[in-house]
């Protein structure tokens, strides 16, 4: 199996996961102390921690608060984690769908990246 083909099978980190193992840890939080200070139940914050529920745009600003990163840095986290859910959940049809070439004017207008 290549390099590329067994990163593949290895999910990128859930964010929820490096909260709990690295962030709450270096600043010397407890899952209910993080939750008072985020101003969020208990059971929302495990939920996220458990990586069953999603960083949404709300928590990643609430955990930038908390931690002194960037809502980006969550949110980047998610994506990247929810994104390669989705492509092993369609990894059998993909290939099915036609790819179409967007004219480079209406790339430009769109700011879209060619980093794909």
């Amino acid at each position: 199996m290549k390099a590329s083909q067994a990163a593949l099978l290895v999910p990128p980190t859930h964010p929820g996961w490096i909260l709990r193992d690295r962030i709450l840890p270096g600043l010397g939080l407890s899952v209910s102390q993080a939750a008072r200070e985020l101003r969020i139940a208990r059971q929302t914050l495990h939920r996220v921690l458990a990586g069953t529920a999603a960083v949404s745009p709300e928590m990643a600003t609430r955990l930038a608060r908390l931690s002194g990163t960037t809502p980006h840095f969550w949110l980047d986290r998610q994506q990247q984690h929810d994104l390669w859910q989705a492509e092993q959940t369609l990894q059998g049809v993909l290939h099915l769908i036609p790819t179409h070439t967007l004219p480079a004017a209406l790339q430009k207008e769109i700011g879209l990246r060619h980093d794909r």
